[in-house]
């Protein structure tokens, strides 16, 4: 993609708005609404799009729910405790993963 003039404009990616979007909603943990809100707008600017802003707010939750419940059943060798645990977790992330991707949508449309 170019801008005016001829001058390469890069694009975001999937990726940098996966750490964006993780970093910022680990650091702004302590604000319920606003801080995923806004850690999805950067993320999905980064992104670079509306499309690749929702893929990157979903991988994060999707790559924690999994890790914790496999992390949860090699730990205590229980595989059922580490299902509970994976949909524990599902459940915690539901509550901030709706104004995150409303922040990644608003971020893409911006970008």
């Amino acid at each position: 993609m170019t801008a005016a003039g001829g001058i390469a404009v890069k694009r975001g990616s999937i990726g940098a708005g996966v750490l964006w979007m993780s970093a910022l909603a680990l650091l702004l943990f302590w604000l319920p609404v606003v801080g995923p809100l806004v850690a999805g707008y950067v993320g999905g600017r980064k992104a670079g799009s509306a499309g690749r802003a929702l893929v990157a707010a979903i991988v994060p939750g999707l790559i924690l729910t999994i890790s914790v419940g496999f992390l949860s059943t090699m730990l205590s060798g229980l595989p059922l405790i580490g299902i509970l645990a994976g949909f524990g977790t599902l459940i915690l992330l539901a509550g901030n993963i709706g104004p995150m991707l409303l922040g990644a949508v608003l971020g893409g449309f911006t970008a």
